[in-house]
This record gives C-alpha cells, structure tokens and sequence, in this order.
C-alpha cells in the first residue's frame, strides 16, 4: 500500500488528530528554512544569526536587531501552500484538534487555522516593553530605527528569542492537546530543536506518522514515515 493511501486510512480513522509543524511547513511558500543553502546560516552577517535574534542582543544593539529583523524574519508577502490548507481543513471536518507550530509566519491562521499553539510566538504580535500596548507587524515595517511606542517604550516582536524560554501556558495547551490525540502528525521539522521537540514524549497513541524530506532522530520510532513533499503529501491525503 502506498504511503498516501495509509495515511489517508489513518486520517479517516481518526477524530483528535493533532499537527506538530516546523521551518518545512513554510519553505514551500517560500519562506527559507534556517539551515537550508539559501537560510539564514549559510548567510554571511556582522555576527551569528543566533547572536544577532538573541535577547541580549535586542537590549544591547536594538536599533542592529531591528534592521536584521526587517530584512530576514518578514515575509508578508508570503502565502499559505497545500499543507496549511490541508490542516485548515481537516480541522473544518472536525477531524484536526490543534496545530502546534514552531513558526513564526502566521500562515496557519490565514490559511483558516483556528486552534493553533505557537510556541516561538508570531510576528505578528508586537507589545510595548513599558506599557504592552499592541502593535500589528505593519507598524513595525513602517518605522524607522527602533520602533517606539506612544509612551516612549521600545515595542518588541512576540517571538522568542534565543536565550528566552517558551510560553507556560502554550506548553500546557500543547502537552494536553499531544497527551490527548489519537493521532499525531509531525512535519516539516529536523526535531533537532529543543525543547519544542521533547513535546512529542507526550504522545500515547499508535499513529505517529512522521512527514519530512530528510531523516529525523525518531523515524525508527514513527508507525508512518514519509520522505516527501508535506503539501503534496497533506494534500492528497486530506
């Protein structure tokens, strides 16, 4: 039996799937991947990409972080592909309980996506450091230097740096939502990236299918694997 046939039964046979995503969701809407040949590592900057999405950084070079942040980490042009329309859909049929996202992008929800647990944030999000009034993306495009708030506060992105931890309370929504599934569908991720891949410890069921283009530390573990695209994959299957 082919691959997409299997997962398709799988799906089918179903009713609490949940979706754990990474970068690979997003590439094929053209968003690089961070270690792929056009990513942000294999890029040559001042400094590190890690260094320069730090949070020490952010405090100490805010106006740097700023003007590496606009040029790298927006893509609003970018659009949702088969797979983000695949999961909006199959949560329609009542069939998807929760994506859980390692993206920043926002394509899930705009693809329709309505329950989706982001755990490195969006940017979409952006608060005032002093006062937490809320800024859309826009705002932050269309200032100059640092983006201030009316109080005179530095506004941030919602997105987790590197060297801050995950949200508590998108933690708890993704271990119960994982603990919880029949069936759990893992993509586009390497599952190299802690601690969002120790998530996948909570499942307790017997459909983990496991959907990327390269190998992954737990494809000896997965019931399903699949080496291919995951929109062509999703798509079919859905």
């Amino acid at each position: 039996m082919k691959h997409d046939e299997t997962l398709r039964e799988m799906i089918q046979d179903s009713s609490s799937i949940v979706f754990f995503g990474g970068a690979g969701v997003s590439t094929e809407s053209g968003i690089p991947d961070f270690r792929s040949q056009d990513g942000l590592y294999n890029q040559q900057y001042p400094y590190p990409p890690e260094t320069m999405l730090s949070h020490s950084f952010f405090i100490s070079r805010t106006q740097e972080f700023f003007s590496f942040y606009k040029a790298k980490m927006l893509y609003l042009g970018a659009n949702p592909n088969e797979a983000h329309k695949a999961l909006a859909e199959l949560e329609k049929r009542g069939k998807l309980n929760a994506v859980i996202t390692q993206n920043i992008d926002g394509l899930h929800q705009k693809a329709g996506g309505k329950n989706v647990l982001e755990l490195h944030g969006s940017v979409h999000r952006n608060y005032c450091m002093s006062c937490r009034r809320f800024y859309g993306v826009e705002f932050i495009i269309e200032s100059k230097g640092v983006p201030l708030c009316e109080c005179g506060g530095v506004i941030k992105p919602d997105v987790v740096l590197y060297e801050e931890g995950l949200d508590e309370k998108i933690i708890r929504r993704s271990v119960k939502a994982i603990t919880g599934a029949d069936m759990l569908i893992v993509g586009g991720t390497s599952l190299n990236v802690y601690p969002a891949a120790g998530l996948l410890r909570y499942y307790q069921g017997s459909k983990l299918v496991l959907i990327n283009k390269s190998v992954t530390p737990l494809d000896s573990l997965a019931d399903l694997v699949i080496h291919e695209s995951i929109g062509r994959t999703l798509s079919d299957a859905c």
